[in-house]
């Protein structure tokens, strides 16, 4: 039969392999990866994409975030009326100090007044909620739920109701990341409140901070707190950010090892306030070539010189 020499259709299309194909996939992930942190040329897409995944994602939580809120709210009636006892007390105990506080206030304005002094700035921004931590397990990095829409700039500092927490380093339309201070890549200008010492922290990524460029006889103590020292143009000056508790002195290095712990709650979760951007701080005086009133006034060597001209 005339049917029977044709072979049957395969069962099958064959196309590329597999290892052929994971490879072109992994080829062109890589190209990705390597032009969008060389160019940022990703950056709308990625805003694009986190604001269409924004509504989802805060669907996604309203059930847990409905359970959590029920819990909190049964459970803390009496902790709220307890709580409410206990300010009434220390309202009552530090009406003096607050009385006495306002009258030194307005001493202080008054004062720096009469000597011309210039105010300090104000703290003023905005609260703004932990949505849910960054989902790099090597960073340090919360979500919040403010953004562009809520007048949230790169740079601005965010802080708790303890000390310094972070600072925004990604804007979002609806949503900001902050990097805590514990992060590897932050950095932030500090002052030790006993001595007065100026020098900087480091995050080191396990939740802790490391005092550097500090000599080995430096006058500094476990215990000792660390604030904002506002050099850096970010932070106000004076808000806490840790608290030494380690030094690792050696006579072979000249510097010490100076290990502290964040004062603000910066591994917990709950809300931060934003603050505004900081004014900026006037430019540096150019360098002068000279010594201090050279430049105007002749030197006595060239005022000789014209003299002996004027004889010759």
């Amino acid at each position: 039969m005339a049917g029977i020499d044709h072979a049957p259709p395969p069962f099958f299309k064959r196309g590329p392999a597999p290892l052929a194909l994971l490879t072109f996939y992994i080829a062109i992930s890589l190209a990705i990866f390597v032009v969008d942190l060389r160019f940022r040329s990703l950056e709308l897409l990625r805003q694009s994409i986190a604001l269409v995944v924004d509504p989802v994602q805060r669907v996604a939580q309203t059930p847990g975030s409905l359970v959590d809120h029920a819990a909190t709210y049964l459970q803390g009636l009496q902790a709220l009326q307890q709580e409410n006892q206990l300010l009434k007390h220390n309202q009552l105990t530090t009406a003096p100090n607050l009385q006495r506080l306002a009258h030194l206030e307005t001493e202080n304005e008054r004062l720096r007044k009469l000597l011309a002094v210039k105010e300090r700035e104000q703290a003023n921004g905005q609260v703004a909620q932990i949505l849910y931590t960054a989902r790099d397990p090597f960073s340090r990095k919360v979500i919040v739920d403010k953004g562009q829409q809520a007048g949230i700039v790169a740079g601005q500092p965010a802080i708790d109701e303890a000390g310094v927490v972070g600072q925004v380093t990604r804007v979002f339309p609806f949503s900001a990341e902050i990097t805590l201070i514990t992060d590897k890549d932050q950095v932030v200008p500090v002052q030790i409140v006993r001595s007065g010492q100026r020098s900087v922290v480091f995050g080191l990524g396990n939740g802790q901070l490391e005092l550097r460029y500090m000599p080995a006889n430096a006058d500094i103590e476990v215990g000792d707190e660390l604030v904002t020292s506002g050099l850096d143009g970010i932070y106000l000056p004076g808000f806490p950010v840790a608290r030494v508790v380690n030094i690792e002195r050696d006579n072979a290095y000249s510097f010490a090892r100076i290990f502290c712990v964040p004062v603000a709650g910066v591994e917990n979760f709950g809300e931060v306030m934003v603050l505004d951007p900081r004014q900026p701080l006037p430019p540096a005086p150019p360098a002068s070539s000279g010594r201090p009133g050279s430049g105007d006034k002749p030197s006595l060597r060239s005022k000789k010189r014209q003299a002996s001209g004027k004889d010759n």
